[in-house]
């Protein structure tokens, strides 16, 4: 993850994890964020890297942590 926390990312960028974790078509996600993720080597293609799932992980277990 090389320190990127879920709170460095915009609202644009977090949307378009979740869109794509959920199985949503990368043609819907918004584009600024979708370049932005890939050059944080967090999507590749239109999937999730594993960095990005253990990110995603992350903000949801402490959202029920909360």
């Amino acid at each position: 993850m090389d320190g990127i926390a879920w709170t460095d990312l915009d609202n644009d960028e977090q949307r378009t994890l979740a869109m794509l974790a959920d199985g949503v078509s990368q043609e819907l996600c918004d584009p600024v964020a979708l370049l932005t993720l890939t050059r944080l080597a967090l999507i590749r293609g239109s999937r999730l890297t594993p960095a990005a799932e253990q990110l995603l992980s992350a903000a949801i277990r402490q959202v029920f942590a909360a």
